[in-house]
């Protein structure tokens, strides 16, 4: 099979992970007689840089013809910094995922065998672990109307969500929960908020579209709470943009490193896939970032984008492989030997 890959590295440790994960991809690809094309193009505060704009349309165009994208990070600390800034690097995650119709986040969060005393949280609390969050990407408070008034004294930012926006939201979540244990839960805060409302009334008129799926309704306050006591009681959750924004980064500690966990941004267009990570910027050009959260999205991406299982099965053999055998980085080797970046990208691949 062609394969044609739009690859944003994007900034901070973005491209020395991606790096390890085209190796492995290409590993991948030479075992089972594919052929990747990659297509670099820019992204973020690197396309500030170059082009004054943090997504361009060149770099639109290129993702538009590609069958995926492959997605590092964004991030610079100059922008972070500078509050006045008015071009920064997020604003051209939210373009990418409008521009492309990626309204929907699929976040997992699963455990490893070998790491399952890494994490924060006790073990009997956490084993059996396996969820999915699914983010909406497109609407929300990041995209409504926002600004100030009363000379700077006063801040809004409006949340908006259409039923349509919704529905197309909880119709992934329902047919995704038709795969799994067939238990869905629309996380909202519907006591207070009207959004939550139309959210909570859009998912329970869909029910009898799926009466297989049991849903469940919980304020997002509840779920906070849950996750870290009883996280392996859910399996399929829905959410709106901030709050999935929050509960899925909560979420990835679980495992025991933000390093490890990969996602999926679907919808209209080309679908990307990216860790969960961000741009780690204390740590560019040092070769000490986990690349294994960016090798598991190319696993995503194998299965999901291409219906390529036995290879996306290969990926994800080798990084527990390498977790098993301690061939990981300094985030994980605890008193052990810490390997690389890219001596762990050159392990997985030669693995694989």
């Amino acid at each position: 099979m062609k394969l044609n890959i739009a690859l944003l590295a994007g900034d901070g440790i973005g491209p020395e992970v991606i790096d390890q994960a085209v190796k492995v991809s290409n590993a991948v690809a030479e075992k089972f007689g594919h052929e990747i094309t990659w297509v670099p193009a820019l992204t973020g505060a690197a396309a500030i840089d170059a082009v004054g704009e943090p997504y361009p349309d060149e770099t639109h165009e290129i993702c538009m013809k590609s069958d995926a994208v492959l997605f590092g990070a964004i991030g610079h600390p100059k922008y972070d910094n500078d509050p006045s800034a008015k071009v920064r690097p997020e604003q051209g995650l939210l373009k990418m995922r409008k521009k492309l119709g990626l309204f929907a986040n699929v976040r997992p969060t699963f455990t490893f065998p070998s790491l399952i005393d890494n994490s924060p949280l006790k073990r009997e609390r956490i084993e059996g672990t396996d969820l999915v969050f699914l983010r909406e990407l497109t609407g929300g408070i990041y995209f409504g109307e926002k600004g100030r008034r009363d000379g700077g004294e006063t801040a809004y930012d409006n949340c908006v969500y259409t039923r349509d926006e919704v529905k197309r939201l909880a119709k992934k979540g329902f047919e995704l929960a038709m795969t799994r244990s067939k238990k869905l839960c629309c996380v909202d805060k519907a006591n207070v908020l009207e959004t939550s409302r139309l959210w909570r009334e859009t998912v329970q008129a869909m029910e009898k579209d799926y009466p297989e799926v049991k849903v469940s309704y919980e304020f997002v306050d509840a779920v906070a709470m849950r996750l870290v006591q009883w996280p392996n009681s859910y399996d399929v959750l829905i959410t709106e943009n901030l709050f999935g924004d929050i509960l899925t980064d909560e979420a990835s500690v679980i495992s025991g490193s933000m390093g490890l966990m990969p996602s999926a941004s679907v919808g209209e267009h080309t679908s990307l896939y990216e860790p969960i990570h961000g741009s780690y910027p204390q740590a560019t050009g040092l070769d000490i970032a986990n690349p294994l959260a960016t090798v598991l999205s190319a696993a995503m991406m194998f299965e999901d984008a291409f219906g390529l299982a036995d290879e996306a099965k290969a990926i994800r053999d080798v990084v527990n492989k390498s977790l098993a055998e301690g061939v990981v980085t300094e985030d994980l080797s605890g008193k052990n030997k810490a390997y690389k970046t890219s001596e762990v990208g050159n392990w997985l691949a030669s693995n694989i």
